[in-house]
């Protein structure tokens, strides 16, 4: 029996979407909105001052619980992502352009899983319960300081690699929108793609 497939289904298996599936562009704002402010959540809690108690340890507790949901919805993201069909690269394959962009897109995905991964093993290794919106969650592990502090830099060298990233995903965009005019920005909308 022949592999071969009828010139018309293979060119429309082989043909890529033109823009983004609704489901990849709703999880990629939600999570662009979650995870900004959830990063600037946590650069805020930094100053907060441990008095009066319990105080800090509220809005630690919520940072880790948005930070457990930001963690599924990326690993959901990444699912979707490899088992649904995506838009062609707008730069040339093979181009410096393409190979910057792959990196920091997986480098940007490695950000978001090493993010909540780190905080909560970090937080496991502490001497405090790991709270879900009030629900103390099982201990993984007993108290360690040394990895306690292991994963706390693993968790703030991520957040500042990601931060970095996501400015220069930032400029690609303005990029693409303001002097390449190329139709990238509408990929990622429910609108129509289409070219300027």
């Amino acid at each position: 029996m022949s592999d071969a497939l009828p010139p018309t289904q293979d060119h429309a298996e082989a043909t890529p979407p033109v823009q983004y599936d609704r489901m990849l562009v709703a999880l990629h704002w939600l999570l662009a909105i979650g995870l900004m402010a959830q990063l600037g959540l946590g650069l805020w809690m930094d100053d907060l001052p441990k008095e009066p108690v319990g105080y800090r340890a509220q809005w630690f507790n919520l940072h880790k619980s948005i930070g457990i949901c930001l963690g599924f919805l990326v690993l959901w993201r990444l699912g979707w992502r490899i088992t649904h069909s995506v838009p062609a690269p707008m730069n040339p394959l093979g181009s410096w352009q393409d190979m910057v962009s792959k990196l920091t897109h997986r480098a940007m995905y490695l950000c978001m899983l090493l993010m909540p991964l780190s905080g909560f093993l970090g937080s496991n290794f502490s001497p405090y319960p790991v709270k879900f919106f009030g629900v103390v969650l099982p201990r993984l592990f007993e108290p360690d300081p040394d990895m306690k502090s292991l994963f706390s830099e693993v968790h703030e060298m991520s957040a500042g690699v990601f931060m970095t990233l996501v400015a220069l995903h930032f400029a690609a965009v303005l990029w693409h929108r303001l002097v390449k005019r190329d139709g990238l920005l509408q990929r990622m909308t429910w609108g129509r793609a289409h070219h300027d």
